[in-house]
């Protein structure tokens, strides 16, 4: 079937997916993370969060520790079309974000002959270390698997079967090696707003904020950008014992 430009899914698509990536040292971002998601949403949101535990248990994950990985969920987003069966669309992001805005509005003019969806950073950190105390490591296309919306029955994510997830190096996945740039489709900046670099040439307000370089959870990370609208997040959450 031939594929359709700007079909707006928001009028079809009853349930949108999203998957979180899952830290133990961060559970508390997480579920700030999801919380804010189903707060603004205007359409049905199914979170998952991406466990590692979890993963290795159903025989999605097999990788071997790797001692630069930052987080516990470095490889495990591109299982997303796996875990999806290759159907219908889906979004992946990192832990460390706030959202801000209705994640409905994503779903707007998509094209299916896009494979995913990301926002295009050019961004160099100008940190030495990451907010876990690791080398903070520099490679072409850095950001932009941060926050990634599949088109999970594209025939090129296909390709991301479980035993190439596992086999594949991090420089094939982050960088999207697997696609041509044609298939790799732009997403507004304000999804994946990096703080403390993007507000340095964009004013406008962002829908989703990534804490990259470490969020207000970890003491030492307490006067960032956007850390007061985290915290109002957090304690609103907290207060309603909101079951996450």
């Amino acid at each position: 079937m031939e594929a359709t430009k700007n079909v707006k899914y928001n009028t079809i698509m009853k349930t949108l997916y999203c998957f979180v990536g899952y830290d133990s040292k961060e559970d508390i971002a997480y579920r700030v993370c999801k919380y804010s998601l189903l707060k603004r949403a205007s359409i049905n949101v199914n979170v998952f969060s991406l466990k590692l535990d979890e993963l290795i248990a159903k025989n999605f994950y097999r990788r071997d520790v790797d001692p630069l990985a930052s987080t516990q969920f470095t490889y495990s987003r591109f299982l997303v079309p796996a875990l999806m069966k290759y159907n219908g669309w889906a979004i992946f992001c990192d832990c460390d974000f706030i959202f801000l805005n209705d994640i409905a509005k994503i779903t707007e003019n998509l094209d299916d002959k896009k494979a995913v969806y990301c926002v295009k950073h050019d961004y160099t950190p100008k940190e030495k270390h990451k907010m876990d105390g690791q080398k903070q490591t520099i490679y072409p296309r850095k950001n932009w698997s941060s926050f990634i919306l599949f088109n999970c029955a594209h025939p090129k994510n296909k390709m991301l079967s479980t035993d190439l997830v596992n086999s594949e190096s991090g420089a094939f996945l982050h960088q999207f090696k697997w696609l041509d740039d044609s298939e790799i489709g732009s997403l507004d900046e304000r999804w994946n707003w990096l703080e403390g670099w993007t507000s340095n040439h964009n004013n406008r307000t962002p829908y989703a904020v990534h804490y990259t370089r470490g969020g207000p959870w970890f003491q030492e990370w307490q006067d960032v950008e956007f850390a007061s609208e985290w915290l109002t997040e957090r304690d609103e959450y907290l207060s309603k014992k909101f079951k996450l």
